[in-house]
């Protein structure tokens, strides 16, 4: 009986672990607050080497530092700010294509974050959080089969089990969506 009621106990863990996961390539922790949003104002990013906060650019941020960035200040609910940072990064990216359509997502604009999606997907088939976010959108909207399309791709593409999947199957089931 106890045996069952471990499996139990890990199974619900991860039926609902979606919430404790966020979008960085699909699977990992929701990002931590750093000084970029603890300290610093209007968009800018705190440089560790400079020990202040920075307006970003390609000569003092890599690529993956930007789109960290970017991650934490969306998830702050920095929408225009992570919007200025991804002016400023290679826009073939389908990583910076995804995060366009999340925060014109998060903004209301679900036609323009569906061109962004599609053009992530495009860019790289494979990209399941595009998938699982695109999918959300569809949760909002009422149209839940095209949501169903998406997550059916994302378990075909080998996503199953990951943050993307089962975030996407929970908004699904509950109709609610996720903000990282």
């Amino acid at each position: 009986m106890r045996l069952v009621l471990v499996s139990a106990i890990a199974l619900q863990a991860f039926v609902f672990a979606p919430a404790a996961y966020a979008a960085g390539g699909g699977s990992g922790a929701a990002p931590k607050p750093t000084n970029t949003t603890k300290k610093c104002l209007f968009g800018r990013v705190y440089d560790k080497d400079a020990g202040r906060c920075v307006k970003p650019d390609k000569t003092n941020f890599t690529q993956d530092e930007l789109y960290e960035a970017v991650r934490e200040l969306a998830y702050d609910g920095q929408l225009e700010n992570a919007q200025n940072i991804l002016r400023i990064m290679d826009q073939n990216d389908d990583r910076v294509q995804t995060y366009w359509g999340f925060t014109y997502r998060k903004m209301g604009e679900l036609e323009l974050a569906n061109v962004f999606y599609s053009n992530a997907i495009e860019t790289n088939p494979d990209n399941i959080l595009a998938r699982s976010y695109m999918g959300q959108g569809f949760v909002a909207e009422g149209k839940t089969d095209l949501a169903i399309a998406q997550w059916r791709e994302i378990k075909a593409r080998g996503g199953e089990g990951s943050w993307a999947e089962a975030s996407l199957r929970e908004a699904i089931r509950t109709g609610l969506t996720y903000n990282y």
